[in-house]
């Protein structure tokens, strides 16, 4: 794999993690860090490894985050309700 065929798949790869669901880049992200722990990579594909799993844990982040402001929200949101007292 050369860098002139890895770039058009990274671009395209970075695209498509608006799509991912957690879990999936989650599943992604665990894939990326096995490969490189597995080592064997030339210097080039070990970098390209590391954008994507940089890439997919912040699309993971970005789930988290969301889910924080989520509970944040039900937290809050129960709070000004009605009280048994």
């Amino acid at each position: 794999m050369t860098a002139d065929n890895s770039s058009p798949e990274a671009k395209a790869s970075a695209e498509n993690l608006d799509a991912l669901s957690y879990e999936e880049a989650r599943e992604q992200l665990m894939g990326v860090v096995g490969r490189l722990e597995a080592g064997g990579a030339s210097l080039e594909e070990s970098l390209a490894l590391w954008e994507r799993g940089e890439a997919l844990a912040k699309r993971c982040e970005e789930w988290l985050e969301g889910a924080r402001r989520r509970l944040a929200a039900a937290r809050s949101n129960g709070e000004d309700g009605p009280t048994a007292s």
